[in-house]
């Protein structure tokens, strides 16, 4: 199990759950945070570059974070970060696609005066079809073990 910066290593790979999204869900999201016809109305939308429905992005984002949080992927450790590279959104997601984010640690930077340490991890969100939708890099900062000596 991983639960501290030490016991990563370059090229582990995590993977969460699923959600699936509703229209529901998508209309909520947006008339609260983003709303624009495309993600409030499907007639409005039919006539965007969408052609239909969509969540708005930083549903997206959202929705991947919590599926990220729920997999625990440090234990006990919250995913706690200081930036995010890499963030991009592939395609739109629909009512009814059925998304789930896999991870892979890409970089692991050891603080040389705290106790802790940086990992990146490349999160990618997927559909039902296996289609990244979403993409983004955090910078998370992970406490090391403690030294037995001094704990």
């Amino acid at each position: 199990m991983i639960e501290w910066f030490d016991d990563l290593a370059l090229g582990i790979r995590i993977k969460t759950g699923e959600v699936t999204i509703t229209t529901e869900d998508i209309k909520r999201f947006a008339a609260e945070f983003d709303p624009q016809p495309f993600h409030l109305d499907e007639a409005a939308a039919e006539k965007t570059v969408f052609k239909g429905l969509a969540a708005s992005g930083w549903h997206t984002a959202a929705i991947s974070m919590r599926l990220c949080v729920e997999a625990r992927p440090f234990g006990s450790q919250p995913l706690m970060g200081v930036g995010v590279d890499s963030l991009r959104w592939m395609m739109p997601v629909r009512p009814g696609d059925v998304l789930h984010v896999e991870g892979e640690v890409v970089e692991l930077i050891p603080s040389r005066t705290k106790p802790q340490g940086i990992a990146k991890v490349k999160w990618t969100a997927y559909n039902q079809n296996g289609e990244a939708v979403y993409t983004f890099t955090p910078t998370a900062i992970l406490a090391r073990r403690p030294d037995p000596v001094t704990a």
